[in-house]
């Protein structure tokens, strides 16, 4: 009878081991700063001081230059915002506009930010089997 046992055992198909599940996507964390809205004013501020450090530039050398003449003690302290006196209130305008577009972008990206990387890390998954299924270059050929 024993020998019957061991003569069943090793005629039975050895057990296979147990599929291992694939880990679960990870979690993308996102940094606060991508969803507080002090961020996007943080932006528009900056965006405000740059355009204004623009607007101190001094032209006036640069006018009397293309004009063919030698610049004028003014013309050493003309500016941008002096060339144009509408150009200031304007981009203040455009720059408080901007503000909820900003905060707007952001939320959309923190929003998408997950669901992209989630995307991105399948598309990586199925990447890696097309390329554990692909055939041996160095295999030899018949």
């Amino acid at each position: 009878m024993t020998l019957l046992a061991i003569a069943l055992l090793a005629a039975a198909p050895a057990a296979a081991p147990a599929p291992v599940a694939p880990p679960p996507p990870p979690v993308v964390q996102l940094p606060p700063q991508l969803t507080d809205p002090a961020t996007g004013d943080r932006l528009a501020d900056t965006m405000e001081a740059l355009s204004h450090a623009i607007l101190d530039l001094p032209v006036g050398e640069i006018q009397a230059a293309v004009e063919g003449r030698p610049p004028t003690p003014a013309d050493r302290h003309r500016t941008v915002r002096q060339l144009d006196p509408k150009l200031d209130r304007n981009l203040e305008r455009r720059i408080a506009e901007a503000r909820p577009r900003i905060q707007a972008s952001m939320r959309a990206m923190a929003t998408a930010l997950p669901q992209v990387m989630q995307s991105l890390h399948q598309a990586r998954e199925a990447i890696e089997r097309a390329a554990a299924n692909m055939p041996d270059p160095n295999y030899p050929k018949r």
